[in-house]
């Protein structure tokens, strides 16, 4: 069973990579992207689409890094505070040893 699912897996990472790789070869005509003033980028559809792609993963990340600093640094005092309050509560649950009698 875990063999095929290995199995499954790769067929299926193939068919995605066989299509990306179909797509690009059949967008190769080059396209413009015209910016502000009168600047353009001439290059090959699918470089162009790449790009977008790849930029819009990166303004997602950036969107995200300050929620998951603010959620690490959540975790974190949880962490500190429940650890010293398991300190504290373990030391006075504790029972003193009871005095040793030394030399009887």
């Amino acid at each position: 069973m875990e063999h095929l699912l290995w199995l499954l897996k790769w067929v299926l990472k193939a068919a995605i990579f066989f299509t990306l790789f179909a797509f690009a070869l059949n967008n190769q005509q080059d396209a413009t992207v015209h910016f502000f003033f009168g600047t353009q980028w001439r290059a090959p559809q699918v470089l162009v689409v790449l790009t977008a792609f790849a930029a819009g993963v990166a303004v997602g990340v950036l969107g995200m890094v300050p929620r998951w600093w603010k959620q690490r640094r959540a975790a974190t005092l949880t962490n500190l505070t429940q650890g010293a309050a398991g300190a504290n509560a373990a030391a006075s649950n504790a029972t003193p040893a009871p005095p040793t009698a030394h030399g009887l």
